[in-house]
């Protein structure tokens, strides 16, 4: 029986698993740069209609891929952030850089931004991020394969004595959160306070600080794909809020 949850459990996160490694930085008239950090287990693949959207608004946009299977999150945060800042082109002569982040790419930033200097930073979206831990990666990470689908970091992002999010303080930076609450995933579901979007719970994406929060029905899969996140994203980026008022 435990053999077959693990095989179900590889399937679940692998059928969402894209293979090859890429980094796309696109210029645009704006000289606001938009960094797109992808989840775990991804690559920039998935956050493909993020960066045309965002290229359509006129930001620079670097969508910007990292080994997520092959290092802990101290090593993955300098990795993929150093790698983006420096795709955004002339800091000094830029204007602000932002962040859009799928899952473990939010972490990334917090953990990044925890001792830095924000004076370059403008907004943060953070679209189903464990910023509380994530009670699916303690329940499944004794299931063979686990480590292997999800790399050190997935050990990293649970609730435990090795969580990485909650020994993260508050961000001193301007950010908001997306959350999603449909589950195409029932074994991690069944594992997940209600609701959830099958890895990552509601209650679970929020953190003190955030000056914004949005609860969409979607899955932790696909959220950054779905036509009314994105919109709420170019909110976010353009006012600090996902529904300005009008």
């Amino acid at each position: 029986m435990k053999q077959c949850v693990a095989q179900l459990l590889a399937a679940s996160v692998l059928v969402i698993f894209c293979c090859g490694a890429r980094a796309t930085t696109l210029t645009a008239a704006s000289s606001d740069c938009v960094i797109l950090l992808h989840g775990m287990a991804r690559t920039s693949a998935s956050m493909d209609e993020m960066e045309e959207a965002l290229v359509g608004e006129g930001y620079t946009v670097v969508n910007e891929s990292y080994p997520s299977r092959e290092h802990p999150i101290e090593v993955l945060a300098p990795l993929a952030i150093d790698a983006g800042l420096e795709q955004c082109g002339d800091l000094e002569a830029a204007g602000k850089v932002h962040f859009v982040t799928h899952s473990l790419g939010g972490i990334l930033v917090r953990y990044y931004y925890e001792d830095k200097d924000l004076a370059q930073l403008g907004r943060v979206v953070m679209l189903a991020p464990p910023n509380q831990g994530s009670k699916a990666s303690d329940a499944m990470r004794g299931l063979p394969g686990f480590d292997w689908i999800n790399g050190p970091a997935g050990r990293q992002i649970g609730k435990g004595e090795d969580s990485v999010p909650l020994k993260l303080g508050t961000p001193a930076f301007e950010f908001g959160v997306i959350a999603g609450d449909r589950t195409i995933d029932p074994i991690t579901s069944a594992v997940l306070p209600n609701p959830d979007d099958g890895k990552v719970s509601v209650a679970d994406t929020k953190l003190d600080g955030m000056t914004d929060f949005a609860l969409i029905s979607v899955s932790h899969a696909y959220i950054m794909q779905d036509e009314e996140v994105i919109a709420l994203v170019k909110n976010y980026l353009r006012s600090g809020q996902f529904k300005p008022a009008q």
